[in-house]
């Protein structure tokens, strides 16, 4: 193993040999460290936490007690094929949340990025990729393949469906049930997700451009027009818009998905 000089580790932490243990980290009681584990510069671990599997920690990042970090994912058709799960910098993983490695047939690879809050008894399954500043309330679930973008914030108790993407700055309910795709910026409600709107008060809080948030809303209203099928109205906007940020939901819904859209109410 090779332990940092100024990391400090409580004696009845175990850490596993070929572990890497970064500079200032504070590992506290009864944590238990994997052979394949980096931590990062910074990291702690409060105390009672398991990080394994091949895992990588970003600088900064805490963990508190009983979370689960790095195990295996809930995947009868993993064989115990080796696969990752990379957590970036300044994350806080709160109590008993538990996050899975990637597996071979969804490219091995499970990401968690920058400065993302996961509170309490959140789930991260295996290869879903995780933006920056997501934050995740309580008991949130988030099931094997899913995309969740920059910026998302997921109310206590909801649940995100296996393959579905979570656009950039969407906002989700509590215990909403989101099965299907969900636009950049949109929000999403009640118990079987509904898109009822854009986020606006997230958008103000990033300090977005009035002009940027009225095409916003034009462009919400044109996706929620009865001419034309849904992937038309898309194309159309697509051809005529010039905000950028409505580029950003035009070329989400084009790009390739594994489910359908979730769109504006009474629209199919």
């Amino acid at each position: 193993m090779a332990i940092h000089g100024s990391a400090t580790v409580h004696p009845t932490a175990v850490i596993d040999d070929g572990a890497t243990i970064g500079a200032d980290c504070r590992i506290g009681p009864y944590c238990v460290i994997g052979n394949e584990v980096t931590l990062g510069r910074g990291v702690v671990l409060k105390s009672h936490v398991v990080v394994t599997g091949w895992t990588e920690i970003g600088d900064e990042t805490e963990i508190w007690q009983f979370a689960s970090v790095g195990g295996e994912p809930q995947d009868l058709k993993f064989k115990g094929e080796r696969t990752r799960l990379v957590v970036g910098k300044r994350c806080r993983i709160r109590e008993g949340a538990t996050l899975n490695t990637g597996t071979e047939g969804g490219g091995g690879l499970t990401e968690v990025g920058d400065d993302c809050l996961l509170m309490t008894g959140v789930h991260i399954g295996h290869d879903a990729i995780v933006g920056n500043r997501v934050v995740m309330a309580n008991n949130v679930a988030i099931a094997g393949h899913c995309h969740i973008g920059d910026d998302v914030i997921l109310g206590g108790l909801s649940g995100v469906h296996q393959w579905v993407r979570i656009g950039k700055g969407a906002i989700i309910g509590a215990v909403t049930m989101v099965t299907n795709d969900v636009i950049p910026y949109g929000l999403v409600q009640a118990p079987r997700g509904e898109l009822d709107g854009l986020n606006l008060v997230g958008l103000k809080r990033r300090g977005t451009e009035r002009a940027e948030i009225s095409a916003l809303r034009a462009a919400y209203a044109a996706l929620a027009e009865d001419e034309g099928s849904f992937h038309d109205r898309v194309l159309h906007l697509a051809e005529t818009t010039e905000s950028a940020l409505v580029r950003e939901i035009t070329d989400f819904i084009l790009a390739k998905s594994d489910r359908s859209f979730l769109t504006p109410k009474g629209q199919k």
